[in-house]
This record gives C-alpha cells, structure tokens and sequence, in this order.
C-alpha cells in the first residue's frame, strides 16, 4: 500500500502518518498539490489523503487532466459538516475527521486493498481456474486472463499479484480502452520534459511505476496496433523509452493482460500483432460467465448485501427463499458486475427483516421476474425492426449511424464499454465519434456514477 498525505493537518500529520506506517503502509508527504504532483508522477500511489483546508477539487481535477487514476480521502481537525459534504461533492470518495482514530485508519487502508484480496466463490467452474491461478502465480511468466465483461477478470489479476513472490511490490493496473490512442504511449512509458505540447515535466509511466511489481494491461484488445510493437520489445528486452528520451530505462515487471474479446480473432483481422499475442499469452486464465457458476450467485450475492450493508450503516440482511430464487434464475447478461449493482440497489430498496423479492430490481426500477420472456422479446423485436426500416427511409446513413450510436448510449445509461460491446465497434471508434457528435452539439448521455472503478475492477 503506497499512501500520499498531502497538506500539513495542523500538527495531526505525523500521527496520521504513523498509524498508516503502522499499518504496513509506505507514506509520501507532500505539502501542496504541485508537489503532490510531481511524487504521483515518480512513483505513483495507491491511495491520497488530503486537508479539506486545501483545495481539493482542484487536486482531483489536477489528477484528472493528467490521467491520474487514485481514490481521494479528505481529513479534516474539526467534525464540520459542510466541510465533509464540500470534500465529497469535490471528489474525495471519503471524509475522515482528525485527530485520527486508529481503527478508522486502519478500516481506510484496508478499503483500499480488501476487494483485491478477495476472491469468492463456490462453483467447480470457477474453483478450477483459481486452482490453475495458484498453480503460475509464483511465475514470472505473464498471463492473459479472459472473459466476457464483468466476470472479475482484475479481482482475478490482483489475486495472482497478491499469490506471487511480487505481492509486496507495486500492482499497477492501465485500462487500455479508457486512455487515448495520443495519450497512452505516454501514459505506458512516461515522458520527458518538453517531449510534447503540455509535457510541463518529466512524467514517470506505468512500466516504471510497477517497477519490481505487476503490470496489468486491462483490455489490451484496444491498444492501437502502432503501440504494440513497442509494447513487445518492452516486454521481451524489459527496457523501455520515455517519450522525448534519449536512453533507454530498465524495468523488472511482470506482465499481466485482459480482454474481452478473442485476440486470435483480433490477429486474424489484423487488429492484433500474433508476436504480442505469444508473448501475453504463456499461461490463459478463461474466466467462466456467472451463468455457468451457478453455485457462485449466492455466494457473491450475500458478500454483496453484507457489504453494502456495512458501507451504508446499515444491519446487514438474509436473502428471503424467493430472493434466492429469483437470483438463481437469472441470466445475469452483466456478470459479477450486474449482480453486485443490483444487490447494492436490493440493500438501499427492502424493508423488513429480509431482502425480500421486491427489491431485487433491475435499473429501470423493474424485478428479475419481469423480464420478458424469448417470445415476447421476439415479438417486440419484429415489430420495433419494421418501425424502424419505415423510419430510415430519406435519411442520411450519417444520421441514422448517429441515432443508432446516442441511442445505445442512452440505453446503457451512458456505459462507453456496454454500448461499444452492442454496437460491435471498440471503444476508441465509439469515443471519436461521441466527440464529433459533442462538437456538434448533440446531448451525450454521461457515464455513470462509478462506471471506472466498476469496470476497472471487473472488466
């Protein structure tokens, strides 16, 4: 655990910074957000605790235009309400008065770290790659870990780091598809000064901030073909070139990859160099979808009630019978990732002793048991497809292409990754496109509250 306290606390620093410390954390202090900055771009955290005297929304904007991905916890010496509340609408995920109490350091800490630890399950399915996952995990050798979206495939990632003789070291994770192609190169292999317009100062990448550790390449399906090449002579030669430099830096990482497509058929469209698919993909780890583990839905479902019961103050709850039913039966197109969304809502929605059916509900406020069911689907598919072809007749292909992309988006409730997964295209050609559309002044549905830290854990 890598911890950056940024400010001075009035005197309450230290303290702070020993509890963490004590904590099996190692501790940057930083006095202002430049020099916050400047350590974030060296050697990176994992986790920034900032006074709520400073400015804090100009930290996490600062952290933002520089593609820096950390949660912010907010501190402060007085029990000041609109204080905490201004820290959170700021962008700190938390809010912690001082002085420090040293269970709530430690609970802080642990938040951080806990979900990378975890790994539930039950079903035979699922029991079979984790056998496979313990088996390499003491290897360097890298491992490419498949499946469709939502399956867990970084909880997975970090299992292996946390198994591995690395585990004490840097576990970096860079989601391929969320970084621009113009952006990721720099944000991979970091940059020297001046190497490009807005390169106020050297920035050290990902490779050399897992230095020692594990890289994850979350989604390397959307890495643009030109940056593979260097991708593989960093990972066969273990050197790398900052952007603008002149001398190649070495690096000792372990490489870890995800995606949810199937590379072979990324090789054969020539969207994925055959070489770098060798080079990730020495050991496979498929992840099954939760369709096929049945026995694991109950399983992750308590662990989710118990704990969004927690996080939300809240008694923790049992599932009704008809619950568990209903949770059972379920298809779960979402994976991991739909059913802790919908046992987050079922823990904020039910009453009573239980979790009754009635809060088990999908997004748009309707219960598992609504849903249509093939015919019906059907049906309404055949009759939404004649509307529809009536309906293009003297447009432009343009303009139907645009509907039919913010008509996605608006379905998925503004998730990029869904959307891009609907409509077949990667995510890059859905962002350029939702960017045109901006410039043009069409509305853009916006992502989701938490999209990144969900998809960034189940991607």
């Amino acid at each position: 655990m890598r911890l950056l306290i940024v400010g001075t606390l009035k005197g309450q620093l230290s303290i702070a910074t020993k509890m963490a410390v004590d904590k099996g954390a190692a501790v940057t202090n930083a006095e202002d957000i430049e020099t916050a900055l400047r350590v974030m771009r060296a050697k990176g955290a994992d986790l920034v605790m900032v006074d709520v005297a400073m400015d804090v929304r100009a930290l996490v904007q600062a952290f933002a235009d520089e593609m820096i991905a950390v949660p912010v916890v907010a501190c402060g010496t007085s029990n000041d309400a609109r204080a905490a509340v201004a820290a959170i609408h700021a962008g700190a995920k938390e809010y912690i008065p001082l002085p420090p109490d040293p269970e709530l350091i430690a609970a802080v800490l642990a938040a951080v770290a806990d979900d990378a630890k975890q790994l539930i399950y039950r079903d035979e399915a699922m029991a079979r790659v984790v056998q496979l996952a313990n088996q390499v995990a003491g290897s360097d050798a890298s491992i490419l870990i498949t499946g469709e979206s939502g399956t867990g495939k970084e909880v997975l990632a970090r299992y292996v780091h946390n198994k591995s003789n690395r585990a004490k070291a840097p576990f970096v994770a860079v989601n391929c598809a969320a970084i621009p192609d113009n952006l990721l190169e720099s944000e991979l292999f970091g940059h020297e000064k001046g190497a490009f317009t807005g390169a106020v100062a050297r920035r050290i990448g990902k490779f050399e901030e897992a230095n020692g550790g594990t890289l994850l390449l979350d989604e390397i399906s959307e890495m643009d073909i030109r940056l593979q090449s260097k991708l593989l002579r960093a990972i066969q030669e273990r050197v790398i070139d900052r952007v603008g430099g002149t001398r190649p830096v070495p690096v000792d990482i372990r490489i870890l990859a995800t995606s949810n497509r199937t590379l072979a058929e990324e090789v054969r469209k020539g969207t994925f160099r055959e070489d770098l698919l060798y080079r990730l993909n020495v050991v496979n780890l498929k992840l099954p979808p939760l369709r096929e583990r049945p026995a694991d839905i109950l399983e992750l479902a308590g662990h989710f009630a118990k704990k969004y019961a927690e996080a939300n103050g809240m008694q923790p709850r049992p599932l009704s019978a008809e619950a568990r039913r209903q949770l059972t039966v379920a298809r779960w197109p979402g994976n991991v990732r739909e059913l802790e969304n919908t046992m987050h809502r079922a823990v904020l929605l039910s009453s009573g002793p239980e979790i009754g059916v009635d809060a088990i509900r999908t997004p748009d406020g309707s219960r598992l048991d609504e849903r249509r069911g093939p015919d019906q689907v059907a049906a309404q598919a055949a009759i939404a497809a004649e509307a529809v072809t009536r309906g293009l007749v003297g447009r432009t292909v343009a303009d139907v292409e645009r509907d039919l992309i913010l008509d996605t988006l608006g379905h998925t409730l503004g998730n990029r990754t869904h959307a891009a997964n609907i409509l077949g295209i990667s995510i890059r050609t859905l962002r350029n496109k939702l960017n045109q559309y901006a410039d043009e002044g069409h509305a853009i549905t916006p992502p989701p509250q938490g999209e990144a830290r969900y998809e960034a854990r189940y991607g």
